[in-house]
């Protein structure tokens, strides 16, 4: 079934926004893991290390092309939260590393301004 226009152009701002904050941590000396890492518990938009602290970020990109439902945090509910861990414990199966997780939002609103929330939950 084909995709409405409004689900491609939340796509197009979607991935804009991953593009943006990933851009934003490396200027900050984050070391960009993996992309929309796919597991089967879901997706994490990005997974990036944070040299500073010795520690892998998983991290939840929340794009808004305006504030009319909310601020982009107030949109990881328990459900994603929860999904998130499950992503991560599976990360350390997968790469077999010490597990010094932490779980932050990033905002990206209109106009591309980023707001980086770090244990975010």
């Amino acid at each position: 079934m084909p995709r409405s226009s409004q689900d491609v152009h939340k796509k197009i701002l979607g991935r804009a926004g991953e593009k943006a904050v990933a851009e934003y941590l490396r200027s900050l000396g984050y070391e960009i893991l993996k992309t929309n890492y796919i597991t089967p518990f879901g997706e994490a938009d990005i997974v990036a290390e944070d040299k500073k602290r010795g520690e892998i970020a998983f991290v939840e990109v929340k794009t808004r092309s305006g504030d009319d439902y909310g601020t982009p945090a107030e949109a990881v509910g328990a459900k994603k939260r929860e999904r998130y861990r499950k992503i991560a414990s599976f990360y350390w199966m997968q790469t077999g590393q010490e597990p010094n997780a932490r779980f932050d939002v990033a905002e990206v609103r209109p106009g591309g301004k980023i707001e980086y929330l770090e244990y975010a939950f």
